[in-house]
């Protein structure tokens, strides 16, 4: 029998249940048995190691309710439920058919033990010398009859699972598709946006870049004119990198998740020129002063 979850799937399929509400180790299980009709249940040792290790990686978090852990999902764990919502669409299916692989196994158990107890019939029929059928017989043709309806109902239940299940994957699809488009689409205009007021500000947020990983005393007053140009210098420099700053952040289907992560990308940026390069009093009233004009114009643009 091929496996039912392919590498690295169960794991997501996990994140997918406790997206849906916080779960114990049992409840999971229970939940995996009825998504697979009965035909499959994983064990304990199968399911609570990889909850362990979701837990290790941040992703869940669980609290301690009668003596045992129910986990919940973290706001890591569901961005990256978030960026694979296709591939958890694509498992739904393959879980279906692996319904299916499983159903039609149990057929064919099923269609060879009733074709061994036909031949053991016709065998029993050829020794006996009288057609006359005993209570055996019947019970045995009853057991067949039996066996018969209930491999067809199987395969009948396992073909509508399936169908059901390629038009869910294909609707869930064109839904994650629609929207990944609508996120792209409002991440360029928030973009375009927040291009516009850095326009207007005169590079006011890349002068603050141009302090923090310059390193230059912005705050000296009247320094030395060469200080001042290498500051003007690192400024001009981060305002023309601003049109490819955290461009390896993918969009998610979330905006307001993709302007939390801009938002930490610029923090540790930051803080990372900060302790690389030390920050005088001046410096630190300077970045006061960007830092307050930078949140009105992005709130600003936020609100419109």
């Amino acid at each position: 029998m091929p496996p039912v979850f392919a590498h690295g799937r169960l794991r997501l399929y996990l994140l997918g249940l406790l997206d849906e509400a916080p779960r114990h180790g049992y409840e999971v299980i229970r939940l995996l048995e009825e998504r697979f009709q009965g035909l499959y249940a994983p064990s304990a040792g199968t399911v609570y190691p990889r909850l362990a290790k979701l837990e290790a990686e941040g992703l869940v978090t669980y609290a301690t309710e009668g003596g045992r852990k129910v986990y919940s999902i973290t706001e890591a764990g569901r961005a990256e439920l978030a960026d694979r919502r296709g591939e958890l669409a694509d498992l739904e299916l393959e879980i279906r058919e692996s319904v299916s692989e499983l159903a039609a196994e149990i057929r064919a158990d099923v269609r060879g033990a009733a074709g061994d107890l036909r031949r053991e019939m016709r065998a029993a029929a050829s020794a006996t010398a009288t057609p006359v059928e005993d209570a055996s017989w019947t019970a045995a043709k009853e057991e067949l009859r039996k066996a018969k309806h209930e491999w067809k109902e199987q395969a009948r239940r396992a073909k509508d699972e399936s169908r059901r299940a390629r038009e869910e994957a294909q609707q869930a699809r064109r839904q994650a598709k629609e929207a990944q488009e609508r996120a792209r689409e409002e991440v360029q205009r928030i973009a375009a946006q927040f291009q516009e007021q850095f326009a207007k500000s005169g590079g006011m947020l890349g002068s603050l870049a141009g302090a923090w990983l310059g390193g230059g005393s912005a705050g000296a007053g009247s320094g030395s004119s060469a200080a001042g140009a290498a500051n003007a210098t690192s400024a001009a420099a981060s305002a023309a990198a601003g049109s490819d700053w955290a461009e390896d952040l993918a969009p998610t289907a979330d905006p307001a998740r993709d302007l939390d992560r801009l938002l930490d990308r610029f923090r540790d940026d930051v803080r990372d020129a900060a302790r690389d390069h030390g920050v005088s009093p001046a410096q630190l009233a300077e970045a006061r002063t960007h830092l307050a004009a930078a949140a009105a114009r992005v709130t600003g643009t936020l609100r419109a």
